[in-house]
């Protein structure tokens, strides 16, 4: 069922009404069209953030069926449509035209992923003659290698993904007003895409991948972590003059006058550090604990709330610096809390846990973590405060950690799960999953490699692995590409078809883009390893 436009049209229509006795212009009314929304339940995004990770299960098995069944290696244009048909997609309609749906699509996709599963156990070319439980016993003695951990990787990309479809497809009449970003208070969709975007980042950030860079001089690594954010400085500052310079429509109350999104990131890049050079690194929890409930007191004991929402002078005014960005300011310090607890994460998830038991063990205990967060955050919404992205309060903090890690434990299941499916099928190969290997012992030479060393020493390109890549890239074309089509198109008044057709070109677009760049970032690697040899 496609979403009803007549309550679309009648609500812009209600918002050109006399305005200082002039009708709203084209920019008003596009900013009053995701203007004061009050957002959906937690339950709903939890659902809707579970679905692109059995979507990646599914992918999984169907490049394994369809090497059982065909016996030949997918091209870079096989695996790039498989992945965004099955992906991407999905994604696009869930949050559009089949918004209403979400447990039916969740359903269908189990049931489909099932039947896929069902199809190659019966086709497994590994141990055919060994019942279930046997092949179980042997499964979970089998080692994992990666470069990365997969998890890890389809988290950011479905953050991506999400928030680049969100960032366009907000603008039409079909994506539903419930999932915009909320004003005050309220859990929206595109409230969890920020705070994901933040955790997925911390969770790779230096200090997880290289914890040695902490241990020399502390002022070495402070100017190192003051070098790594001149990109972010660039494009905050590109994006502030260009969108002042054209008049592009803005939610005032989302950051500010001149604050977005770069500036925030920057900011929390340049706090995160200095705290890490103060506290032990495996104490992270402890400073976003601590971080975001001194920040929670100060929002109710003194007059930081009253600042946020109201200004210096109480009557909302913009003038000074400080007025006119106190959202973004302000806000910041809870996306610090919500960075060290990815960081925490991170460093939880990439501890050497070769065995396929440990992986579960991880999983299992992420899964509740998250459980128990969100028990939390029903009782600081009832005792303390709702979710409110506006001011990035406690509720908000532990709204988005809890959210990260069930779509996290989700994709780390799912890894668990198509791990088992390689390893019943000789040979199997899935871009972006875990490498099997038979035997576990402590030198990887002696280790026997479940797959053909010609076919694991194979390029594992996929879009989820440029998407991950280039993903400051890809978020950078996202919102120029947005810009550009709200220039171009009259997106208030589109017809839902139209509206799907321009969103799924957009996001085919910048995946393809994206993907070609990764590809030659590839062959220019490549290139430089032969002559070196």
């Amino acid at each position: 069922m496609l979403i009803p436009q007549e309550c679309c049209f009648s609500q812009i229509h209600s918002f050109a009404l006399v305005f200082t006795g002039r009708k709203m212009s084209q920019k008003q009314m596009k900013e009053a069209f995701v203007s004061n929304l009050n957002g959906t339940t937690v339950l709903e995004i939890t659902q809707g953030l579970c679905f692109p990770a059995f979507c990646i299960l599914c992918r999984g098995f169907l490049i394994i069926f369809s090497q059982y069944l065909c016996s030949f290696s997918h091209t870079w244009k096989t695996r790039f449509f498989i992945d965004f048909v099955v992906l991407i997609v999905p994604m696009v309609a869930t949050l559009t035209i089949w918004a209403s749906f979400i447990l039916l699509e969740l359903l269908a996709v189990i049931i489909f992923g099932a039947g896929l599963f069902y199809q190659i156990y019966r086709r497994r070319t590994c141990y055919a003659r060994l019942p279930f439980q046997k092949i179980l016993e042997k499964f979970l003695n089998i080692s994992l290698e990666s470069e990365y951990i997969p998890a890890i990787s389809c988290f950011r990309v479905i953050t991506s993904a999400f928030t680049a479809i969100a960032i366009l497809a907000v603008d039409f009449p079909f994506f539903p007003r419930r999932f915009a970003k909320t004003e005050l208070y309220g859990t929206g969709a595109m409230d969890f895409g920020v705070g994901g975007f933040v955790f997925g980042t911390a969770m790779v950030c230096l200090e997880v991948r290289r914890r040695k860079c902490m241990e020399g001089s502390k002022l070495h690594y402070f100017i190192n972590s003051l070098y790594s954010v001149w990109p972010l400085v660039f494009l905050g500052i590109g994006r502030l003059a260009i969108i002042k310079s054209i008049g592009y429509q803005e939610h005032l109350t989302e950051y500010g006058v001149h604050w977005n999104f770069f500036f925030t990131v920057i900011v929390v890049k340049l706090i995160t550090p200095l705290l890490l050079i103060i506290f032990p690194l495996n104490k992270s929890w402890i400073i976003a604990l601590s971080v975001t409930v001194l920040y929670q007191l100060a929002l109710d004991f003194t007059s930081l709330k009253g600042l946020i929402l109201y200004g210096t002078d109480g009557s909302g005014t913009r003038v000074g610096l400080l007025n006119a960005n106190r959202e973004g300011i302000i806000s910041t310090l809870g996306y610090v809390a919500i960075h060290m607890a990815g960081v925490q994460t991170g460093l939880y998830v990439h501890k050497n846990r070769s065995h396929i038991k440990d992986l579960i063990k991880v999983a299992c205990f992420l899964l509740l973590a998250a459980i128990s967060l969100f028990i939390s955050l029903y009782v600081v919404q009832v005792n303390v405060e709702a979710v409110s992205r506006r001011m990035a309060n406690l509720a908000f903090c532990i709204w988005i950690v809890a959210s990260s890690l069930i779509l996290l434990s989700s994709l780390l299941l799912g890894d668990i799960i198509l791990s088992f499916a390689k390893f019943l099928i000789k040979g199997a190969l899935v871009p972006c999953s875990w490498k099997l290997i038979q035997s576990p012992v402590t030198n990887k030479k002696h280790s026997e490699y479940l797959i053909p060393e010609a076919e694991r020493m194979e390029p594992r390109l996929c879009l989820i692995t440029a998407l991950n890549r280039k993903q400051l890239i890809f978020f950078l074309l996202s919102n120029i590409t947005t810009g550009l089509i709200n220039l171009m198109v009259d997106t208030l008044h589109s017809s839902t078809l139209w509206a799907l057709f321009v969103v799924n070109l957009y996001m085919f677009s910048n995946c393809l883009i994206v993907y070609v760049l990764y590809l030659q970032d590839k062959t220019i690697q490549a290139g430089r390893g032969g002559s070196s040899l």
